[in-house]
């Protein structure tokens, strides 16, 4: 059989798949402090990617810049395949759940969820009840916000997250004030839309959540990516003990720095 290349065979034109998140020579600076520094990242779509680092290490930046609440210093990004300077092009295909979700106190939380689906143009309400009513929050939908437990609002921030189905999650804290069963739900969540084939990027300081969920995890010190990979690639590579939270304190510490 003749195998020399041919140009109009299919096999021959599949081109790889455009990753949900990808940055190329990141960078932010605020003045002279450096918060983000040549951060080259690649996410599959409808992965996990669990977003690790200290306080400090430019993790907030990072995803200010990907949801597109500020501009890079330098370098590029692109989410669901689109340049994050272009933010309405962007905004439109992203779900963001930040560690203090926005939250209007004056309104109930019925209210809040409307006002967000409408902005969205997607008024499914009836997803909008399934998931209040999977986050426990039915019974509580039309009380006025400012009368919420940080739970609560931590809840009605998550589903105001995913009212629209976005192809792209990301995840700032998400267990942040949560029961173990609040907290069990927003895991079995995150399981559930990325086998939906939504991409999540989950940064959390809780690692056994990450060691749970992530296909990649990806760690961040001083503004560098200074390890990333599988879980279990990650641990298996670590040089004392097996655990992510080893992983973690190796390749953040300052000896890790200086070699």
């Amino acid at each position: 059989m003749d195998k020399r290349f041919d140009p109009d065979s299919p096999s021959e034109n599949v081109s790889p798949p455009t990753p949900a998140i990808r940055t190329d020579g990141l960078w932010k600076e605020y003045g002279d402090a450096v918060a983000v520094a040549g951060l080259d990242l690649s996410v599959e779509s409808g992965s996990v990617f669990g977003f690790l680092g200290p306080n400090g290490a430019g993790k907030t930046s990072t995803i200010r810049i990907l949801t597109t609440l500020t501009e890079p210093t330098a370098g590029s990004a692109h989410v669901a395949g689109r340049p994050v300077h272009d933010r309405d092009a962007v905004v439109e295909h992203i779900g963001f759940l930040p560690e203090e979700p926005p939250l209007y106190d004056e309104l109930t939380g019925r209210e809040q969820l409307e006002y967000i689906a409408g902005l969205r143009g997607h008024e499914d309400w009836d997803r909008v009840e399934s998931l209040l009513s999977r986050f426990d929050l039915a019974g509580d939908a039309d009380r006025r916000v400012e009368t919420y437990s940080k739970g609560m609002k931590q809840k009605l921030g998550l589903v105001q997250a995913l009212v629209h189905e976005p192809e792209v999650l990301f995840l700032d804290e998400p267990t942040s004030g949560l029961d173990p069963r609040a907290a069990r739900t927003v895991r079995d969540t995150i399981d559930e839309v990325a086998a939906a084939d939504t991409t999540v990027f989950l940064s959390t300081h809780i690692l056994p959540v990450v060691e749970e969920l992530a296909d990649t995890v990806g760690v961040l010190s001083d503004g560098e990516l200074v390890a990333e990979g599988a879980p279990a690639e990650l641990t298996d590579r670590a040089e004392s003990g097996s655990t992510l939270e080893d992983v973690f304190l190796d390749v953040t510490s300052e000896d890790h720095a200086q070699r």
